[in-house]
């Protein structure tokens, strides 16, 4: 099977200088004269690429991304990372697919600068979307060069060649062939492809090469399974806490008990006793070191700090969604519109409205974050569990006032992230004790650090109306989100001003704006979808600073959507599905929800029934959009009207993302996506009062336990071998707090308007 190895284990210099390497370039935007220049060296022959010399890892003109080895063995450098979805795998098929090399016969070497090119990190669901078809291209111009190389070598027309497991022989004569191995030798490939790559999205000029059509896939879309799993369940692997290096120390931050406060005065005195101590403060970067963790900790907790005064503008727990309706909106965009719809609700016969809240959440991940850094003779080492560690790069760079290429981060396992969390912060604050201290410095946030302080799942409300003429009519729908921005603080550490040392060391701060609105294909008459965000409660190092979290703000306006159209469903007494499969326009759109109907075994009714006793049960549903996914969730909730305890038993997933790499690993991450958007629906709020967050620790901050996860997690997985794949690490969290809203309904007629549906709730609105 194809193995994922850290980059910490592996010197490409060492392995290019051992054996052959072909290397592959995908760059920016290329002249014509670049291009004319490639075809030309083509026209003379295959040998015209050999160069000894290493290219440099530019993306704009010589950037890497495959290696043959002497071997034939295949390195595939991906300048992304896996956050626990398998993504190597899937990597590693496209790869072996182009090259028409075993699957066992590729390595895929993720995140690290020394050796990858900036992908964009794992976001947005696009590591296959976005990042795999670079790897796929880049794959296939490799098998297009080395069979023009092998044509040139055998003297057979490249037509008239084939390629079996790396070995090129000609299709008439079986004896005549070359191994990926031996035509490469020690010489380096240098194929710059003429792509434009633009911000999000990558474009692709017509070429030599071509990748396979999906009727000759004897790889991409067979269910292989991750070789590492084992390792890291039986802890035979390193994870970020487990990297060591010669005259490391350990390090904690103290962060301030008010936010905002900052420290005044520092006793060093009080930690004398600490073997190793030492402070390293700045403004309000206030940390310690010490040769081992426990005197570290230690020093942390005994170390005497005045604090400056400080009142942080948080508004009582209890009216933060008046306090987001009340506040002025700092900007609004209408991303939809369509007809005349002030003028329709002008007009209305009848009109339906509501209103959904959905809280700040945390990433609360399975362990605070952890990082190495190493600053020495004006270079620094980074050792980081980010998704982002190119950005990481950038950022250490800036606020250690380095030169880009004088950083080098290298991605090892942490403990997850999906989003926006704590690692990028860690990586800030260990390359600022580092350079202070002089030595490698490893940093673990403590726990109560982790939750409380990591960047925050903004806060909203979503306010929805449909209006009706006198025949019952709809004439008229609009959707509304407001809150606070997903982007207060950047998506990454890319930026000082991103992260708590740049926060707290005093750099010039930019609060971003943005939202979104609801990703369907609802047709009305007269539509508007639009979004509006607030200032944040606190500008500098606040605990409640918004920036993405798994899917940003997908779940929170989705939850508000299609309850709504629930209860619009309702209110005409027709079957949920029903209701949408009128009002949807788009073909996929209407294949999912039909998909995931037929395996729950759906039977058409009104909601809700009409259920006695304490302990009932609905089914609800939900359907969204994600950047070219579709998903449908049908979720099977019991309900405790006694206790308000609900349980999610079943859930069946129609999940369509276009051409399927690897099915076994896709469904196990809707099985993931689906328990996590459990989790936050049932249980995930963050608290504060007027000093700071009180939800710190799992006991504060509850998430659903194994007992609660569900019975069954049925998945429907729609192939389109014709439609280039989007996103999956995202799209089926989007829809699974409305469909459990909607069960809920479907259960007991009450409308949950306010996540979590925590027991305490949920007994309010039974009474």
């Amino acid at each position: 099977m194809t193995k994922f190895e850290r980059p910490a284990a592996f010197s490409r210099r060492a392995l290019l200088k051992s054996g052959g390497a072909l290397v592959v370039s995908i760059g920016m935007p290329i002249s014509l004269d670049a291009v004319l220049a490639v075809s030309e060296a083509h026209a003379q022959g295959a040998s015209q690429f050999a160069a000894a010399v290493k290219p440099p890892l530019t993306p704009d003109q010589l950037s890497s991304y495959i290696a043959v080895n002497a071997d034939g063995s295949v390195a595939a450098y991906f300048g992304r990372m896996d956050m626990g979805h398998g993504l190597h795998v899937a990597i590693g098929q496209m790869v072996a697919e182009e090259l028409d090399v075993p699957f066992s016969a590729v390595k895929v070497y993720m995140g690290d600068t020394a050796t990858s090119v900036h992908q964009g990190g794992a976001s947005g669901s696009t590591g296959i979307q976005l990042g795999g078809k670079q790897m796929r291209m880049a794959a296939a111009e490799a098998r297009r060069v080395l069979v023009e190389m092998a044509a040139e070598r055998l003297s057979v027309p490249a037509d008239q060649l084939t390629v079996v497991d790396g070995v090129v022989q000609a299709k008439a004569d079986s004896a005549k062939k070359v191994t990926y191995g031996e035509l490469i030798g020690g010489r380096y490939f240098n194929v710059p492809l003429a792509w434009n790559k633009q911000y999000g999205n990558t474009l692709y000029a017509p070429g030599k090469a071509q990748p396979k059509k999906p009727s000759e896939y004897k790889i991409v879309g067979k269910p292989i399974k991750r070789e590492d799993v084992a390792p890291k369940v039986f802890a035979q692997e390193d994870f970020c806490t487990d990297v060591k290096l010669p005259g490391m120390v350990h390090a904690r931050m103290l962060r301030p008990p008010v936010a905002g406060s900052v420290p005044v005065k520092v006793d060093e005195s009080s930690i004398r006793e600490i073997p190793g101590a030492r402070v390293v403060w700045e403004k309000g970067f206030l940390g310690v070191v010490a040769d081992r963790e426990w005197d570290a900790i230690q020093a942390m907790q005994k170390l005497k700090v005045e604090w400056s005064q400080a009142t942080p503008p948080f508004p009582p727990q209890a009216s933060l969604y008046d306090h987001i309706r009340k506040s002025s909106v700092r900007k609004r965009v209408v991303e939809k519109e369509n007809g005349n719809v002030d003028e329709a609700f002008k007009s209305a016969a009848k009109v339906i409205e509501a209103e959904y809240e959905w809280p700040f959440q945390s990433h609360a991940g399975m362990g605070p974050a952890c990082a190495l850094v190493e600053v020495k003779n004006g270079f620094a080492t980074c050792y980081t569990g980010s998704q982002k560690s190119h950005f990481v790069q950038a950022g250490i760079a800036a606020t250690l006032g380095l030169p880009l290429e004088k950083v080098h981060v290298k991605w090892v396992t942490g403990p997850g992230s999906y989003g926006r969390n704590d690692a990028d912060d860690c990586a800030m604050d260990a390359a600022v004790l580092s350079q202070a201290v002089g030595k490698p410095v490893r940093l673990q946030y403590m726990r109560e650090q982790g939750t409380g302080w990591d960047p925050k799942g903004p806060a909203s409300i979503h306010k929805a109306r449909m209006a009706f003429d006198a025949a019952g009519n709809i004439t008229a729908y609009e959707f509304t989100s407001k809150g606070f921005s997903r982007v207060d603080v950047d998506t990454n550490g890319g930026k000082p001003q991103d992260t708590l040392a740049g926060h707290t060391r005093g750099v010039a701060l930019h609060s971003g704006d943005g939202f979104g609105v609801p990703a369907e294909s609802y047709e009305f008459a007269n539509k508007r979808l639009a979004w509006e965000t607030i200032p944040p409660l606190l500008d500098r190092a606040s605990p409640l600073r918004s920036s993405h979290l798994r899917d940003p703000v997908g779940p929170q306006i989705h939850f508000a959507s299609e309850s709504f159209m629930d209860e619009v469903a309702a209110e005409l007494k027709l079957d949920p599905i029903e209701f949408r499969l009128r009002h949807l326009t788009e073909a996929r759109d209407i294949a999912v929800i039909k998909a995931a109907a037929e395996k729950f075994g759906w039977q058409p009714r009104p909601a809700p029934q009409r259920q006695t006793g304490v302990k009932v049960s609905g089914r609800g549903i939900a359907y969204a959009q994600r950047n070219g996914t579709r998903v449908a969730v049908i979720a099977e909730v019991d309900v405790d009207r006694s206790s308000g305890k609900i349980y999610a038993r079943r859930f069946v997933v129609a999940h369509d993302c276009g051409q399927i790499i690897n099915p076994d690993g896709l469904a196990k991450c809707i099985e993931g996506n689906v328990v996590q958007g459990i989790s936050r629906t049932l249980w995930e709020e963050v608290k504060f009062n007027d000093k700071a967050v009180t939800t710190v620790d799992w006991i504060s901050y509850p998430i659903l336990d194994i007992t609660e996860t569900p019975a069954s997690i049925e998945t429907v997985l729609i192939d389109h071998p014709e439609i280039a794949p989007s996103g999956a690490g995202e799209p089926s969290i989007r829809p699974v707090a409305a469909a459990i809203a909607n069960a809920i309904f479907d259960a007991t007629g009450v409308r949950m308007r306010r996540v979590p549906f925590s027991p305490d709730r949920v007994r309010q609105a039974m009474a």
